[in-house]
């Protein structure tokens, strides 16, 4: 009896067995693979100042995310996100920049202030430990008003014309919202704040501050982990196709281009920084995509404020390494299309619009050229230099109503505005010991606007490593068909 006991719960115990090794064996074959979110070491936070920030040693810094950050499909830090962090070692600034400051009255030791940020905070409240490379400040600024939001309130069409015409508008909508360009989430300094710099700087000594909304490309120094997602096998039916014409990609320059030292013909690498889809939402480009190009015209800038221009367009776009591996590890897709290490396809690109690293604006054209816009308003500049100096030098004797010579004019109005303009407040002040010498303070002014407003080089154009750019997809034209395969084809290098 006790023997067929133990025989009964020996084969209880293997049918359980059994049961339990064929269920982990079909769990095994119908598990989706995993993409791990990390994002790497060298990978660039898009950050803007929330509070103005002293240039001083260890000052606290707050900043929130600008762009969201994605790995591959995914998003794992959302717009908006908190960073701290706070200044590190300042450094002063060139000689050239010194100098400059100097001759305008500015003897200020000034300093540029490098920022390493170390704690990220994300909405729900989670603080993440990270660490980035010292930055430094940009020369653009987020602006602290957000553009106007869409009126959700507004009476809804009705009937069935007016459903098809809410359908249309909607997608119109999306459309725009989908092809939101750089400028329009960031901009140079305005007017405003060009008057606000140019006056402090004719203080002779002044605080050093950076400015609220400022932005910062602050570098990962160490990989951040968010953990691992799983992968749907039917998220790989469009990956590699060529992007439907006129669609618009968030990308980033790989390394720095410059009109006045990049040749025609210079490779041009940019990677993708958000996943780019089809109009069903099926994943296309995957974010970290490589875009490879080249340098088409490059010219430095000349005289008379004529500035430089640079145009670069992409031939290639190159799909991250994680993409073999999930062919791999996806039965479908791996009997539909072998396993490769990379895969190269075909294309036409050329840059739909980039943000500005100084204080003018680039222009892009229609086909890809930049060119740095400078505003018309610099030769206000120069004839108040030229009204200012003719003040200053208005010296001439007083007469009464007999014409009679009856002494010399103090002018103490035109040495005042000329000595401020030709050398700062600092100037203003020692221009009353002399006539003659507000009246040279007035003339070095006007010399200095001319030049700089008129007769100096003109701006070149300038894009550091990790600038941001947006990318649009042109439909291959059959030169360039003909040089490779044909749209969507996968080639293995």
């Amino acid at each position: 009896m006790q023997s067929n006991t133990s025989i009964t719960a020996k084969a209880a115990s293997v049918l359980v067995f059994s049961l339990a090794s064929l269920a982990a064996a079909g769990n095994g074959t119908s598990k989706s693979p995993e993409i791990p979110l990390i994002v790497p070491a060298g990978a660039p936070l898009r950050l803007y100042l929330t509070k103005r920030v002293s240039k001083r040693t260890g000052a606290a810094v707050e900043a929130k995310v600008l762009d969201p950050v994605y790995v591959f499909d995914r998003q794992v830090i959302p717009a908006g996100a908190v960073v701290l962090g706070q200044v590190g070692q300042v450094q002063p600034v060139s000689k050239a920049r010194r100098t400059q400051a100097i001759l305008n009255g500015d003897f200020t030791p000034l300093h540029t202030a490098p920022v390493e940020f170390t704690t990220l905070i994300m909405p729900d409240g989670r603080k993440i430990p990270m660490h980035t490379v010292q930055s430094f400040a940009l020369d653009s600024i987020v602006p602290s008003r957000p553009a106007k939001a869409r009126n959700s309130t507004a009476p809804q069409n009705t009937g069935v014309l007016g459903t098809g015409k809410q359908q249309v508008k909607d997608a119109i909508q999306a459309q725009i919202d989908r092809a939101k360009s750089i400028p329009d989430l960031v901009r140079g300094p305005d007017k405003k704040e060009v008057v606000e710099d140019y006056l402090m700087a004719k203080l002779p000594y002044h605080p050093q501050y950076v400015r609220q909304g400022t932005r910062f490309d602050a570098e990962l120094s160490e990989a951040l982990s968010f953990g691992a997602e799983p992968f749907e096998a039917g998220a790989l039916a469009l990956l590699g196709t060529q992007p439907k014409a006129a669609s618009v990609a968030h990308a980033r320059l790989i390394g720095p281009l410059d009109s006045s030292s990049s040749k025609a013909g210079e490779a041009v690498q940019a990677a993708l920084t958000e996943p780019v889809y089809s109009a069903d939402h099926k994943l296309i480009l995957p974010e970290g995509t490589q875009l490879q190009g080249a340098v088409v015209v490059s010219k430095k800038s000349r005289w008379f404020h004529r500035s430089g221009q640079l145009r670069f367009s992409f031939q290639d776009f190159e799909l991250p390494t994680e993409v073999a591996r999930l062919q791999a590890a996806t039965p479908v897709a791996a009997q539909q299309q072998p396993a490769q290490q990379a895969l190269k396809v075909r294309t036409e690109a050329n840059l739909q619009a980039a943000e500005s690293t100084g204080k003018a604006r680039l222009k892009v054209d229609r086909e890809g050229g930049v060119q740095v816009n400078e505003s018309k308003t610099r030769f206000l500049a120069a004839a108040a230099a030229v009204m200012v100096a003719r003040r200053a030098g208005d010296n001439d004797p007083l007469r009464n109503q007999s014409h009679q010579i009856i002494g010399q004019s103090q002018n103490v109005g035109g040495r005042t505005i000329g000595g401020g303009f030709g050398f700062g407040l600092l100037g203003a002040g020692i221009a009353q010991s002399s006539r003659y010498v507000g009246t040279a303070f007035g003339f070095y002014g006007m010399g200095w606007a001319l030049y700089s407003t008129i007769i100096a080089r003109g701006s070149e154009v300038h894009f550091p490593r990790n600038a941001v750019i947006d990318i649009r997809f042109d439909t291959p034209s059959d030169k360039a068909s003909a040089q490779g395969p044909a749209s969507g084809a996968a080639v293995q290098h």
